[in-house]
């Protein structure tokens, strides 16, 4: 075999039929074809699966034992194999205290700049903060009240793990006695802290105790000078029992120490350095150290929010949602302990002399304010009497305080979720959504704090920091130069990859997946890595045709640097930039498996056995709707200004098929996700979990009945879910077996043949057929169970067949298998036929929901909802629907599309996939670029007014997709359709 290939024989991986193929390296290959035509199969679950299986074996028998054994896949043998790397669809993160900035590693350079030329300013006063001399600090210590019995201590250790056994003799030997661990005060002459290796510990030095005054200052600036030679150059000043009013250098206790407040103790700490301080305001500043600009450290994260950059609070909307309802009424959040709280209104009603039958919102404002926030102190309420004993009077705490309060304290799990009902997430009021500390905030490079630039989209951001040099003094130069040139290369792949309007502090759990995939893209570009083979899914996902040229540019980049890349895609412009072409089928699921063409572009065009040859070559094409749907009433989304959205007024026709477009970071999601559905959902369905984003109103909601989110969340979160499971199939499969004889004979019910139950399901897997492996820095691996072989089942369940096939054996066929083998059952029938209409032939049954793609799941969820009786009135709103699919799978997925519309239902769809833009009755168009440079509407009408206005680049793109006819023609001549003439006939509903 030459070394310039990767040679595949013998593959049989899924519906792989002993496939042989070539795969050219150092090129961009991509592998298309129908969906389930077996493209993963042959990348992923083959050629990267075995690559990852050789890394394993490489590592040693130690190792290993952690890891534990990869099943080698179905294939004879992969030769010319270099290390795999993956890059897929899933989110970068889950963890709320992920960001772009995080995930990229970028913050952790900024971290280092602002910590090493960061120049620290007081966060109250914002003067530049300077040295602080011993002597400073002996006037500011003699500034206590005279008499004060302090303590100066030196901090030879902060937040470090270990015993310290050793430090402590050292200690003592110096003639050292007194020491505070952790707060907590020992004399080492008769204590010997045992602290435990594994925490954190801090341990404070007592190098003098002294009652302050003038006389003894020669005693105070000895142990000053002793305290910050023995912690290089930081000491501390305790006062154990110290007044709430207590002032050091005209900062109070409460404001610049830690301050422990309870019965036994009231102690007042306060850190001095050498380093930095506010002489004016009196605060000292910590040293400046890479974690102090980290929001995943107790040394740089927000106190308040602790580096999350929100907080959960009790919402007065929520509380009182219906202002006309009675006093009485009106405070649902205490249905959980009615009988008492309706005592403490009562109590507060007479105090205010109003009745409890009054309306909320007939209340003056003062009276409103003290059922919601509290009464004053000095307005006390009595309590019941109980054995004749009058209890304590206190004041009333009002509503919103006692949610508070229980929430925190509260052990009941039922309790806490009914509070979270009217409770609201915002911004962090400490920090504003910044998540650092106010001494973090005010650390500036170039005269610009950390937080502005975390907030900066990454095109801004490289703009920062373009010619940032010549801002910077000789020696700061000599240290950012590195740094800076890292920061500029990471930002400058990011822009590459065509995420420039994405922010720096952007959560990384509200990415997409294609978002997710070109982020570790870009940093798989920065590595600089050769020789290495990328495999990657459709990385095309959610980006707009006018980015992708540069996503081709980046794959052809890091081809150049001598990387085999392999690419699972469907797009057009992607294959005819590809220097070879890998189609799978001819069809999809057991009629794939096979290489339809093997080769550059012109070859896969000529080959009239390909469907992809057909499309790109167009002998076959998506047709353009001979009409466009005409409506009277629309949806108005009016002021939508969450995020990027500049106060729009935005119309979704009822009755009609409706695209929402734009590049990406428009704020098409911010529209359909955040305003539309959430409001649509408090409004309609009075779901009070929801928080739509800022908009003034919709209108026209009496329009429509119902509103279903089809997106590409999974359908489960665990392998026991699957396509069967959510559509309910499987419900009329159990029924089917409990009904054969054998299973009569031995009694076994319905739910004999569940795997989410006892009884029937394999005990050692607990039903789920595969068993996880942890791989530690690996992602999890799931192999067959060693118990039931991956069936599920234990041996008296699998006794049972149907037609000779156990319930193992049809959870194991495909849709369309399953369609033939049921074919005498119109129940069964009906609803497989649906999941063939959305393109899924294919998918079996069992397969467990953690392995579809989001579109996949997305499609599941349609073909689910297709199922339902339907009257109409619905709106669908759908995410990038096309994900995943070929031009054909395309063509059926419209035709689903137009018939949920014929039925009189409303459907919206975030799109980039031009065939079916060119679909839809109407288009919403916005821009005109991502992030802060979007958030407008382009343009908006029929695809032919859309393709007509040359600011919407989304119209400049589907002018290829039109005849140049509908570009001329007047809107006036495509009328609505009369019923009779409808194109698409409506689904049976029995």
């Amino acid at each position: 075999m030459s070394d310039d290939y990767i040679e595949v024989r013998g593959a049989e991986e899924n519906n792989l039929k002993d496939l042989d193929v070539r795969i050219p390296r150092e090129s961009l290959n991509v592998v298309t074809g129908l969906s389930g035509s077996g493209k993963s199969s042959l990348a992923f679950q083959t050629i990267y699966a075995e690559g990852q299986r050789r890394y394993i074996e490489s590592l040693s028998a130690y190792a290993r034992n952690f890891l534990g054994q990869m099943d080698k896949p179905q294939v004879e043998s992969v030769e010319g194999l270099s290390p795999a790397i993956s890059i897929d669809q899933k989110n970068a993160a889950n963890n709320p205290r992920s960001t772009v900035g995080t995930v990229t590693e970028l913050h952790d350079y900024l971290r280092l700049l602002y910590a090493r030329v960061g120049v620290p300013h007081c966060p109250e006063c914002g003067r530049e903060v300077g040295e602080q001399s011993a002597q400073q600090m002996v006037r500011r210590i003699l500034d206590l009240p005279e008499g004060t019995k302090a303590k100066i201590a030196a901090p030879v250790v902060r937040d470090q793990k270990g015993a310290f056994e050793d430090l402590f003799e050292d200690l003592v030997s110096e003639g050292y006695s007194r020491v505070e661990v952790d707060g907590e005060a020992y004399d080492l002459a008769y204590d010997d802290p045992d602290l435990d290796e594994n925490y954190d510990h801090t341990v404070d030095v007592v190098v003098d105790r002294v009652a302050v005054s003038e006389d003894v200052r020669s005693r105070i600036n000895d142990s000053v000078e002793t305290a910050l030679e023995e912690a290089d150059g930081v000491l501390k000043v305790i006062v154990p029992d110290a007044g709430d009013d207590l002032e050091l250098g005209g900062a109070t206790a409460r404001s610049t120490g830690d301050l422990a407040d309870d019965d036994e103790d009231n102690r007042f700490v306060v850190e001095f350095s050498e380093d930095l301080a506010c002489t004016h305001c009196g605060i000292d500043i910590s040293e400046i150290e890479t974690r102090s600009f980290s929001f995943n450290s107790p040394h740089g994260a927000c106190p308040e929010c602790e580096g999350i950059g929100n907080t959960k609070e009790v919402s007065e909307d929520l509380v009182v949602q219906d202002t006309s309802k009675p006093l009485k009424h009106v405070f649902e959040a205490w249905s959980y302990n009615r009988s008492y709280y309706q005592t403490r209104l009562d109590a507060v009603a007479a105090h205010f002399d109003v009745s409890l039958d009054t309306p909320f919102e007939d209340l003056d404002d003062d009276v409103q304010d003290a059922f919601l926030y509290g009464t004053p102190g000095d307005v006390v309420f009595k309590r019941n009497t109980k054995n004749g004993i009058r209890r304590k009077e206190k004041p009333f705490e009002g509503v919103i305080p006692n949610l508070e309060r229980r929430y925190i304290e509260t052990d009941s799990d039922s309790t806490r979720d009914h509070i979270e009902e009217y409770m609201s997430v915002t911004t962090c009021p400490a920090c504003d959504g910044t998540r650092l500390k106010p001494e973090s905030r005010a650390v500036l490079v170039d005269g610009t704090p950390i937080t502005e630039v975390n907030r900066m989209s990454i095109g801004d951001a490289l703009e920062h920091f373009e010619g940032m040099e010549a801002n910077l003094n000789d020696r700061d130069l000599k240290i950012a130069e590195e740094i800076l040139k890292e920061i500029r290369a990471r930002l400058g792949f990011m822009t590459e990859v065509g995420l420039e309007y994405l922010t720096l502090d952007r959560e990384a759990s509200t990415l997409s997946g294609g978002e997710s995939q070109r982020i570790r893209l870009a940093t798989q570009i920065g590595s600089g890595l050769v020789g290495v083979l990328y495999v990657l899914d459709e990385p095309s996902i959610g980006l707009h045709q006018r980015d992708n040229d540069r996503l081709l540019n980046t794959l052809h980049e890091l081809r150049d640097l001598g990387n085999t890349l392999v690419v699972v895609e469907h797009d057009e412009e992607t294959m005819r930039r590809a220097d070879n072409v890998v189609d799978m089928g001819p069809g999809p699921g057991r009629h794939g498996g096979e290489i339809v063409v093997n080769g550059d572009v012109e070859e896969l065009m000529a080959c009239e056995d390909s469907l992809t040859g057909d499309y790109l070559a167009g002998r076959r094409e998506i047709p353009v709707p001979e009409r466009r749907r005409d409506y009277d009433e629309t949806l108005t989304i009016a002021g939508a200004r969450q995020h990027n959205l500049r106060d729009l007024d935005v119309d979704i026709p009822v009755g009609a098929f409706t695209a929402i477009t734009g590049v990406s970071g428009s704020g098409k999601s911010t529209l359909m996700h955040d305003i539309l559905y959430k409001g649509l959902a408090r409004e309609m369905n009075d779901n009070t979990s929801v928080d739509p984003g800022d908009h003034d109103a919709i209108e026209g909601v009496d329009n429509i009945e119902k509103v279903r989110l089809i997106d590409q969340s999974p359908i489960g979160r665990t392998p026991r879910s699957n396509p069967a499971t959510y559509t309910g199939v499987f419900d009329y499969i159990r029924e089917k077996f409990a009904q054969t004889k054998l299973a009569k004979q031995r009694g076994y019910e319905k739910g004999r043949f569940s795997f989410n139950v006892k009884g029937g399901r394999c005990a050692a897997c607990g039903g789920q057929g595969t068993q996880k492996i942890e791989m530690n820095f690996l992602s999890d691996v799931h192999v067959p169970c060693e118990e039931c072989g991956g069936a599920r089942y234990n041996d008296e369940t699998l006794d049972v067949t149907f037609k000779d096939a156990t319930i193992a054996d049809v959870l194991d066929m495909s849709v369309e298998e399953a369609h033939d083998f049921f074919e005498a059952d119109s129940r069964l029938g009906r609803r497989l036929k649906l999941l063939m209409d959305v393109g899924l032939d294919y998918m079996k049954l069992g397969q467990p929901s953690t392995t579809l793609s989001g579109g996949e799941a997305q499609r599941v969820k349609l073909a689910e909802e297709l199922g339902k009786k339907d009257s109409g009135d619905t709106l669908y709103l759908l995410d990038e629907p096309t994900t995943g699919l070929h031009s054909e799978d395309e063509r059926k997925l419209i035709e689903v599309l137009q018939r949920l519309t014929d039925r009189g239902n409303s459907v919206a769809v975030i799109e980039h996939e031009l065939d079916l833009v060119k679909n839809a009755d109407h288009i919403v168009d916005l821009g005109p670029e991502g992030g802060e440079h979007g958030g407008d509407v382009v343009a908006t009408g029929t695809p032919e007014e859309v393709a007509r206005n040359d600011d919407s680049y989304t119209g400049r793109y589907l002018r290829d997709k039109l005849p140049a006819v509908d570009l001329e023609g007047p809107r006036s001549d495509r009328k609505q359709p009369a019923k009779d003439e409808a194109a698409a006939p409506a689904a049976d509903d029995d």
